[in-house]
């Protein structure tokens, strides 16, 4: 396998990378982290491109050259957008010095880095995150200029991948795009033989992620409300919504079968996985949630509102279910199915073992890479692209 030179734009992982308590140590900046060791373990040269300071720039940790935009917090309204953010890009990717730059977001920085790539000969790929990031209508923009750019940056990607068929037939019927889907890495347990766990008793259901409307974390405590024998506990992570977070603690600690565990350190997770029932995801919208993998990863089964192409479904790797009533239900029967439930536990573990094990995932990642370099080699493109257009928001892509 060639090895490469191989850079990853992700300007809030870097705590993920370092495991310290700077930046995101969300699901996409645990990812690319994962990703970019990864990367550098098997021989290629990567770098990470993230927010911070002059200092920590050059910085190697396991393998992976940081690479620094600056802080986040510099400039004036509007005018940081050009300096230092877009500067500072600019020149992180620079001294990258990368033949593939690998981005992971629906944003303005997806059109900023493809338009670098092009004018510089180098390849570019984005990563879809969620199904919102790739419909046409972009839902999850609401500024122009965003809006202009990560069109820009999506249609002049070398190359588009994504994490269901359903993200792929939206770029394929709204923008006229090819894409190839992907399987994300995610850690688990490594011995795919080890003995499938007992059903806990009594039952315990698991909620982790973020405090926001889309994520539902009301109907979590609905469920809860419906079925006082089961117990429920929530991993929520810190953010912004200071009023939702303080009303849903509010109302779990008036449920005695509820226990609110706060933001669980990413090492303790594994335990915190293990011993449960199942995961309930109440989303109304998601991409792939890494949540997921890494439940099935422990031989959790997922009950969710959320079912990417219908894989908790059709696989029985948990249950999905429209509404509080039917989410109840699917948990009910879990609890009452000791022999289903181991089923649907090994089925869960053998699927995160064929697709989602990091070096299964990341060896096609690989071969992707690889194709896209040996196919039109290192050097520019040889279709033409026009440089995007900031005076419109109106473009769609062909």
């Amino acid at each position: 396998m060639k090895r490469s030179r191989i850079c990853i734009i992700a300007h809030n992982a870097y705590g993920a990378l370092t495991g310290g308590g700077q930046g995101h140590i969300g699901g996409a900046e645990r990812q690319t982290s994962l990703m970019a060791k990864w990367l550098a373990a098997a021989g290629h040269e990567t770098s990470l491109i993230t927010w911070g300071t002059r200092e920590e720039d050059g910085q190697r940790v396991a393998g992976v050259t940081v690479r620094t935009v600056g802080d986040a917090s510099v400039g004036l309204p509007v005018m940081r957008f050009f300096h230092p953010r877009l500067t500072g890009l600019y020149a992180a990717m620079q001294r990258a010095d990368a033949e593939v730059y690998y981005h992971n977001a629906a944003e303005a920085i997806t059109g900023l880095a493809a338009s670098w790539c092009h004018r510089h000969g180098r390849k570019f790929v984005y990563s879809a995150a969620a199904e919102l990031a790739c419909d046409i209508r972009l839902p999850l923009l609401n500024k122009t200029y965003e809006r202009v750019l990560y069109r820009y940056g999506v249609r002049h990607a070398d190359l588009r991948v994504v994490q269901t068929g359903a993200q792929q037939r939206l770029l394929q019927q709204g923008w006229d795009l090819s894409s190839v889907v992907l399987p994300m890495p995610c850690p688990g347990p490594e011995d795919v033989n080890c003995p499938v766990p007992e059903p806990p008793q009594p039952s315990r259901v698991i909620w982790v992620g973020r405090v926001d409307e889309n994520k539902r974390l009301n109907w979590f405590l609905d469920i809860a409300a419906k079925l006082p024998s089961v117990n429920f506990e929530i991993a929520a992570a810190a953010n912004t919504s200071i009023a939702l977070t303080r009303e849903l603690q509010q109302r779990a600690s008036a449920l005695p079968n509820v226990r609110w565990c706060g933001a669980v350190p990413r090492e303790r997770m594994p335990e915190f996985y293990q011993g449960a029932s199942c995961l309930c995801c109440t989303s109304m919208h998601e991409g792939f949630p890494n949540i997921f993998i890494e439940a099935w990863s422990h031989g959790v089964p997922v009950v969710t509102t959320f079912d990417p192409d219908g894989l908790v479904t059709r696989l029985r790797l948990g249950a999905a279910a429209t509404d509080v009533s039917g989410l109840a239900q699917a948990i009910s029967n879990l609890a009452s199915d000791a022999e289903g439930w181991r089923a649907c536990s090994r089925r869960s573990r053998e699927y995160y073992f064929a697709n989602h094990r990091v070096d299964v995932a990341m060896e096609r990642f690989q071969i992707e890479f690889n194709r896209l370099l040996v196919k039109e080699g290192a050097g520019p493109s040889s279709v033409k692209m026009a440089s995007p257009d900031f005076s419109s928001s109106s473009s769609t892509a062909r």
